[in-house]
């Protein structure tokens, strides 16, 4: 099958976009260029990615009807040039956003949880306190600060791995 005939991935199209840069290109060529192996969506990400490895911009040639030009800074790219072959295996699926997506989704419903159920037992606690069940409120109140303490030190983590 030739490169035309199929989609690349975006981890192919950012090693593209890589050579390409070597000598200095304009965004609307790397457009052109990959537009029959992806999508305009998957060759900004790609473009992205580039951007990690040492592909940068240079203010002075931008062209208003060419866009950006992008040169790759050699240096850069190899000295990282290990982590581009060792994320390939990672990457390669295109499903590395997703899944990002997904986790972050899963730690906010989480955090929402375990907020929602500290509230929920420090309002029956203020409630059987109220109504005469001292002991019984006492330990709601108990637990609603626990699932609090648990509730800020999830946050905390959640924080600092963004």
């Amino acid at each position: 099958m030739s490169a035309i005939a199929r989609r690349l991935s975006v981890v192919e199209l950012s090693q593209q976009v890589l050579e390409m840069g070597k000598s200095g290109v304009y965004r609307e060529s790397v457009f052109e260029a990959l537009r029959p192996m992806a999508t305009k969506a998957q060759i900004r990400q790609a473009i992205a990615y580039a951007k990690k490895f040492g592909l940068h911009s240079v203010a002075d040639l931008r062209d208003p009807q060419l866009g950006t030009y992008y040169q790759l800074d050699l240096v850069t790219y190899q000295s990282l040039q290990h982590l581009v072959e060792s994320s390939l295996p990672l990457l390669d699926d295109g499903k590395a956003l997703q899944k990002l997506t997904a986790a972050t989704v899963t730690v906010q419903r989480m955090l929402a949880l375990v907020n929602g159920l500290a509230v929920g037992l420090a309002v029956l606690a203020i409630a059987c306190s109220l109504t005469g069940q001292a002991q019984l409120g006492l330990g709601l109140f108990s637990g609603a600060l626990s699932l609090g303490v648990v509730w800020a030190m999830q946050r905390a983590i959640a924080h600092t791995t963004q």
